[in-house]
């Protein structure tokens, strides 16, 4: 098995392709070792790693997010625990586990601006999402409010240092440009 590593915009970040689907519906984002053992086994043995901090998972790759510890030192480790985890065929997610977030989770919204929020999702899903899944990350839409549309960054996206940058002048500007009800792009977590 050959897994394939990619860097991503946040430097605390590493975009990981196991050339296998991981997730076939939705993300899942984990950022301590307690709720990732008891959803995900690949959750949990990535987090038994000293330094791995978050873990997130997209249709076909898994970042990993660390503190201290260099990438040259975190890396094998990883790419070992990555493919043992594939290789023994378990499950990416327990079954009994919570399901994998999707977009639809805790959403909020007025419902007269019910058309402005499908064009919103659309853009999100069609022209935003691919081109951040390809950072290592995930951005699902959580409301829209007096102009504001409400963002929730996830993966790669979480604590990067650009993301500032990304909501701001990339997403803001292809929504306003689109939906010209659209005032500003808030983050929320």
């Amino acid at each position: 098995m050959f897994i394939q590593t990619e860097s991503t915009p946040n430097p605390a970040t590493l975009k990981f392709l196991p050339g296998k689907e991981v997730l076939v519906e939705g993300t899942a984002d984990f950022r301590d070792a307690d709720s990732a053992a008891t959803a995900s086994p690949l959750a949990g043995r990535l987090f038994e790693i000293p330094g791995v901090t978050g873990v997130f998972f997209g249709y076909d790759f898994v970042t990993v997010t660390k503190d201290g510890p260099d990438w040259q030192h975190l890396k094998p480790a990883i790419l070992g625990a990555i493919m043992e985890h594939f290789m023994s065929g378990a499950p990416v997610m327990a079954k009994a586990g919570p399901a994998a977030e999707t977009s639809q989770t805790g959403e909020f919204y007025d419902k007269a601006d019910e058309e402005l929020v499908i064009t919103i999702k659309e853009l999100l899903d069609t022209r935003v999402r691919p081109a951040v899944a390809q950072d290592g990350g995930d951005i699902t839409f959580r409301g829209f409010e007096n102009g504001t549309v409400f963002l929730h960054m996830k993966g790669a996206c979480a604590g990067c240092p650009s993301s500032t940058a990304t909501l701001k002048h990339g997403i803001q500007n292809l929504l306003r440009h689109f939906v010209p009800e659209v005032q500003q792009v808030e983050q929320v977590s």
